[in-house]
């Protein structure tokens, strides 16, 4: 009698040991998640996502914000070109998703595959339904390694074709560099848009200075082959990366489209958007390819995008232009400007006060953005033009000195302090971008008097550290 009762009772001991397990798991892996509807649910989990999701998890209290997120590992994507130049080990721009999720955020690991706004209803790739009374889209687009004919396969059989733009590619960049011997070292841009429109060149910069420092740069042709008629969006840098490439003899080609890659007879192909059906076959040592991008297709499909298939936001306010209780923010939007994280960095402080201004029935048009964003451009190893501008493409620099020119700092921002903000403050929604200080100077140059309330409240540009 006692050995049965014994034995029942450690019988569900080991059930109540396995139903704590089970919760656990569907706490965690979410296509069970027992929560179905959310005051705020945000569709991806990278640096916009998670920064969003951090400020409201603080205001609105554990469980009514959710993160839908499949990957996972978060990837610090702005290192990828210091990983290409052997400047950081890969490794160290990639951690557990689990672990960069903030406390109080449920995160859905799933893949959404349906949005309908109509019913603010969001459908799984496992058929789960998710609801939500605000959304925010940040979802970031989808690298199409597809999108160039035999790019897939010389990345595989081909030691000396490389692409930095993924966690597994990127490690192959640096041997490749320096295994060059000597011949045509050629590096792409593709059609736009792309995220960090200056990477492509920045991986150039650093392997035409490893080749000067290890005594190949005079057995080398380097060239630059982009797309675009300039070598750079905004003039005052384009300016001086232009001086740059003339200094250190990299050839440019502009409006050069790659199009494909026959890597048994190791050329590039390219077609001349400047003189339709011209046709370029350059032959390559080296060649690092930069991707096009696109939206991915569960987006571009959905009633929340524009012709071309990105997010379609006010520029200013970043509130869906149809349905006002969505917002989005990054790569994954039609904002005009190009695609980093410090223009989601800056994003995410306006979103957030808008988005909090409409769930408390004020003005959701309150903070405006003014396409603020930044492109640290290395040029060697120790050199860097911090460039920043605004939707004109009008410089909008932080610091009060000539942001156009070469500087030792500007590197060590790029790769020491920039990261350091990245995983201490910026994914944990504590860094909203530089714009109170592009505030205060812009109101110091008339009045040394302003005080801090009177800039927030005449610059247009709100951008707080600590904004939730």
């Amino acid at each position: 009698m006692f050995a049965e009762i014994k034995l029942l009772n450690l019988t569900r001991s080991k059930n109540l040991t396995n139903q704590i397990i089970l919760l656990r798991s569907i706490s965690l892996s979410s296509s069970n998640n027992a929560k179905d509807n959310y005051k705020l649910v945000v569709v991806g989990g990278g640096s916009g996502g998670l920064a969003v999701s951090s400020r409201f998890a603080r205001k609105l209290g554990k469980n009514n914000v959710a993160v839908i997120e499949p990957s996972e590992w978060h990837l610090y994507q702005p290192g990828w070109t210091l990983a290409a130049g052997g400047v950081k080990n890969p490794d160290s721009f990639r951690r557990s998703e689990s672990k960069m999720i903030s406390k109080g955020v449920d995160w859905i690991k799933a893949k959404a595959t349906d949005f309908q706004p109509e019913s603010n209803t969001i459908v799984l790739d496992n058929g789960d339904k998710v609801k939500y009374d605000y959304l925010v889209m940040a979802t970031g687009i989808k690298i199409d390694f597809d999108g160039i004919k035999g790019l897939k396969e010389a990345l595989a059989n081909d030691q000396q074709v490389v692409s930095m733009y993924s966690h597994e590619t990127v490690k192959n960049v640096f041997p490749a560099i320096q295994r060059f011997k000597g011949g045509n070292a050629i590096f792409t841009f593709p059609k736009v848009p792309i995220k960090c429109p200056g990477a492509p060149q920045k991986v150039m910069y650093l392997a035409e200075d490893y080749f000067r420092k290890n005594g190949v740069r005079d057995k080398a042709t380097v060239t630059y082959c982009t797309t675009l008629p300039v070598i750079f969006g905004v003039k005052k840098y384009a300016d001086a990366l232009m001086e740059v490439v003339k200094e250190r003899d990299i050839k440019l080609n502009t409006q050069h489209h790659l199009i494909e890659i026959d890597y048994k007879n190791k050329q590039a192909i390219f077609e001349r958007l400047d003189q339709p059906g011209t046709i370029v076959k350059l032959n390559y040592d080296l060649l690092h390819v930069c991707p096009p991008m696109k939206p991915f297709d569960e987006i571009k499909k959905s009633p929340l995008v524009d012709q071309t298939g990105y997010v379609d936001l006010d520029k200013h306010t970043l509130q869906h232009k149809k349905y006002p209780n969505v917002f989005g923010i990054g790569d994954c939007t039609n904002l005009p400007t190009s695609k980093t994280a410090a223009a989601i960095a800056a994003q995410s402080s306006i979103l957030a006060e808008n988005l909090g201004n409409l769930m408390n029935g004020k003005d959701a048009n309150k903070a405006k953005y003014d396409g603020y964003t930044s492109c640290p451009l290395i040029t060697a190893y120790g050199r860097t033009i911090l460039a920043e501008f605004d939707y004109d493409g009008k410089p909008l620099e932080t610091f009060p000195i000539n942001q156009g020119k070469e500087r030792r700092t500007m590197f060590h921002l790029k790769s020491d302090f920039m990261p350091f903000l990245y995983w201490n403050a910026f994914v944990k929604g504590y860094w909203g971008g530089p714009g109170i200080y592009l505030c205060y100077q812009k109101l110091a140059k008339n009045s040394r008097e302003h005080r801090v309330y009177k800039v927030h409240r005449d610059c247009g540009v709100k951008s707080r550290l600590f904004l939730i």
